[in-house]
C-alpha cells in the first residue's frame, strides 16, 4: 500500500505547477484527475523538486503536462526517466519553393495509368476477337446451348422494347418534319428525311443504347459476380478459357441480334412514320410506298448494319472490361455495371462519329 506521503498533489503558485508526492503506476491515476483541473496556459514550468518517487509512468505523464514548459528541481534520476520517455521531435519541413504551375509529376502519373489501362484492353480485345474465331472450329469448350440462351435474350426479349420506342421516334421524326417541310409545300419529303434518318442514324443508335443499358450491364454485372463469388478462378482450375467459354458465346450473339434488332427497329420506326403520314398528313399508302422506293437504297440499310455490328462489339467488350476489373463487393459490382453502361454510351458515340465521317465525306 502506498503511504499519504506517496500521494502526488499538484499545486499552482503563480505561473508555476508545483508537485509533490509520488509518481508512480499506482498512483498516477489520481495525479491525471488532479492535472485535468488545471488549465494548460495557466503556468509556464513545472517544479519537481517535491517529487518522492518516479517510475517511467510518471516520466510520460510529466512530459504529457509538460510540453513546452520549463521543467526544474527534478532530480538526476527522474531527468533520466524523463530523457528516456521523451518522444523525439519530428522537425517540421518547410519548403519556400512555390508550386510549378504544370505538375509534371502528375501528368506522368496519369500518362502511366492511361497507357496501362490501354494495354489492358488491347489484350482484352485480342483475346475475345482470337477466342471468338476459334470458337468456330474448335467448340470443345463451349457450353452447349449458350448461344442459343444469350441469343435469346439479347434479341427476342429485347425486341419488344425496342420496337416501341423506335415506333415512337418514327412517329415524332414524321411530325416534327412535317411541320417544317409543310411550309415550303414539300410534304412528300417527310418519307425521304425518315427513311435515310432511321436506317443510317436512328435504328442503328437507338437499338445500341438500348442494348447497351440493358445486355452491356447484365454482361459486366455478370462477369463482376463470377468474378467476386470466384466463379472464373474455378473455372480456370477445371483447365476452361473464362474467355472462351464465357464472353465468346455472348460476343456472337451480341453480334448476331444486333443487325437484326437494327432492321426490324428499321420496319417498326418506317411504320410509326406510316400512321402519321396517312392519318395525320394526308399522304396516301401508295404514295409513302412509292417515295420509300424511291429514297431508300441498299447502303443506306448497309451503313446501319455496319454501326450495328461495330456497336455489339463495343458493348461486349465494355461490359467484359467493366466486368473483370471490378473491385470491392456488392457495391462494387453496382458500380461495375453502372461505368459500362456510361463508357459503352460514349464510346458508341465516339463510333458513330467516326462512322458518319467515313460514311460521309468525299474522298
Amino acid at each position: 500500500m502506498d503511504s499519504e506521503n506517496d500521494k502526488p498533489t499538484l499545486v499552482l503558485r503563480g505561473e508555476e505547477l508545483v508537485i509533490t508526492g509520488g509518481l508512480k503506476v499506482s498512483t498516477i491515476s489520481a495525479a491525471e484527475k488532479k492535472a485535468a483541473e488545471v488549465s494548460l496556459e495557466s503556468y509556464t514550468s513545472i517544479d519537481g523538486s517535491g517529487i518522492t518517487a518516479i517510475d517511467s509512468s510518471g516520466a510520460i505523464f510529466i512530459n504529457k503536462i509538460g510540453t513546452g514548459k520549463t521543467l526544474t528541481g527534478f532530480s538526476e534520476i527522474a531527468q533520466k526517466l524523463l530523457s528516456m520517455s521523451r518522444l523525439p521531435e519530428v522537425p517540421k519541413v518547410t519548403s519556400d519553393k512555390k508550386k510549378p504551375l504544370i505538375d509534371l509529376e502528375a501528368i506522368g502519373d496519369f500518362g502511366y495509368r492511361a497507357y496501362d489501362t490501354i494495354y489492358e484492353i488491347a489484350i482484352l480485345i485480342v483475346d475475345i476477337l482470337y477466342w471468338s474465331i476459334v470458337g468456330i472450329f474448335d467448340r470443345r469448350q463451349y457450353r452447349k446451348g449458350s448461344f442459343t440462351e444469350q441469343a435469346f435474350f439479347m434479341g427476342a426479349t429485347a425486341l419488344p422494347i425496342v420496337g416501341i420506342i423506335l415506333f415512337l421516334i418514327g412517329s415524332i421524326l414524321t411530325l416534327q418534319s412535317a411541320a417544317q417541310l409543310r411550309q415550303f409545300g414539300a410534304t412528300v419529303w417527310v418519307v425521304d428525311l425518315l427513311a435515310i434518318g432511321l436506317a443510317k442514324e436512328m435504328a442503328p443508335l437507338m437499338v445500341a443504347i438500348l442494348v447497351s443499358g440493358r445486355s452491356g450491364s447484365a454482361i459486366a454485372s455478370e462477369i463482376a459476380t463470377m468474378k467476386f463469388t470466384e466463379e472464373l478462378d474455378a473455372i480456370k482450375t477445371m483447365g476452361l478459357n473464362p474467355i472462351r467459354f464465357v464472353v465468346a458465346p455472348k460476343l456472337w450473339a451480341m453480334f448476331i441480334s444486333m443487325p437484326l434488332l437494327t432492321i426490324m427497329a428499321l420496319l417498326i420506326g418506317l411504320m410509326g412514320g406510316f400512321v402519321v403520314s396517312v392519318t395525320y398528313m394526308g399522304l396516301t399508302p401508295n404514295t409513302f410506298y412509292q417515295e420509300l422506293l424511291r429514297s431508300l437504297f441498299f447502303w443506306d440499310v448497309a451503313t446501319g448494319i455496319i454501326k450495328s455490328l461495330s456497336f455489339a462489339i463495343i458493348i461486349t467488350i465494355v461490359g467484359t472490361y467493366r466486368g473483370l476489373t471490378f473491385t470491392g463487393g456488392a457495391d462494387g459490382v453496382g458500380r461495375a455495371t453502372t461505368s459500362s453502361v456510361v463508357t459503352s454510351l460514349f464510346v458508341i458515340i465516339v463510333a458513330d462519329c467516326i462512322w458518319g465521317i467515313i460514311f460521309y465525306f468525299k474522298w
